[in-house]
């Protein structure tokens, strides 16, 4: 009579296997926004001939990279075998709102593989290693090669452009007088804004670059008469006379010694009534899970930069004569923190 092996509980070791391969489905979501499939789905469900037909693929491997998603939630199959849209595959579309497809994008471009591949030494040294690796910092770098930052900025955008509605439901903006917006690109948070609070200015203050498009984006808002656009740097001396200085995804982007060297300059410029609005992603004080830690990795390894907590926004705002009130949860993975002049 044999005798059965005893049966070892595997379960956390293919739990374990799934987040190793996650990589790979990273690549299998890239690919197909990259071959535009979740636009051909956009009238309903195709068969996978179909589809490789209208995307120039091959049948049989377009088969197996949206059966692997599909089990993932990203498309799903009829009983026909037809492919067809679910919430998440949709977001992949080039003509949707908050849509994630140049997110899809970024993460399949070699640069950026090759930048991940050097994570082991970030951790090693604690330095940033995108410095190391391109011979330049990640401004010059990105000026230096200008399809790849175009790939980089726009996934960013994207996703910076999905967080304005949540924070325009979340936060009332008309309790102010001038909104400056600080490094604020084209603008198109601060015309959300004005559009949301007819009553409030708004100053636009970034590089002359950065804002060369913004007089058509308020013009379209249909708020430009209330608009005054600004020119500086990141460590400039900033517009005073404002009575709410943001700074949405800008201070996390610092070194702590340039975060205290922006906020000090907010410090200088606002009025004795004046509030303090930095928007990022709040980490836990646990490890639970939130998209904030993982772009931390990206700003350590980058820029050796860093999110923060609110106890450690709390301790970097005293340094500069702000006191931290509250911070307003929104519902995309970020939070509006709110400070006064100490």
């Amino acid at each position: 009579m044999s005798v059965l092996p005893e049966v070892r509980d595997q379960s956390d070791s293919y739990s374990l296997l799934n987040l190793i391969q996650g990589a790979v489905i990273t690549q299998a979501i890239s690919v197909v926004a990259k071959l535009g499939i979740a636009d051909v789905l956009a009238d309903g469900p195709l068969s996978v001939e179909d589809i490789a037909n209208r995307v120039g693929s091959d049948p049989r491997a377009t088969h197996r990279i949206l059966r692997v998603l599909s089990g993932h939630g990203v498309f799903a199959v009829r009983a026909d075998g037809r492919f067809e849209h679910t919430p998440l595959s949709e977001k992949l579309r080039e003509d949707v709102p908050d849509s994630m497809r140049g997110f899809a994008l970024l993460m399949n471009h070699p640069m950026l593989w090759e930048e991940w591949g050097h994570l082991f030494t970030t951790v090693e040294t604690g330095e940033p290693n995108l410095p190391k690796l391109r011979g330049m910092g990640a401004l010059d770098f990105f000026h230096s090669t200008p399809e790849y930052a175009g790939v980089f900025f726009r996934a960013f955008g994207e996703l910076s452009a999905s967080e304005t509605d949540p924070i325009l439901a979340a936060y009332d903006f008309s309790q102010f007088n001038t909104v400056v917006d600080v490094i604020a690109g084209r603008g198109n948070l601060l015309a959300g804004i004005l559009k949301q609070a007819p009553d409030v200015k708004g100053v636009l203050y970034d590089s002359e670059v950065a804002t060369v498009d913004s007089p058509a984006l308020f013009e379209a808002a249909g708020v430009a008469d209330r608009l005054t656009i600004e020119h500086g740097g990141y460590l400039d001396k900033l517009p005073s006379g404002g009575d709410a200085y943001l700074f949405k995804h800008i201070i996390h982007d610092f070194s702590e010694a340039d975060a205290v060297t922006a906020l000090r300059n907010a410090r200088e410029a606002i009025g004795p009534d004046g509030k303090l609005l930095v928007i990022e992603y709040v980490l836990p004080e646990n490890n639970e899970k939130h998209l904030g830690h993982t772009i931390d990795l990206w700003l350590m390894l980058m820029l050796g930069a860093q999110e923060r907590t609110l106890t450690q926004y709390t301790e970097l705002f005293a340094k500069v004569g702000f006191k931290l009130i509250r911070a307003v949860s929104t519902s995309a993975p970020i939070s509006i923190i709110e400070a006064i002049p100490a």
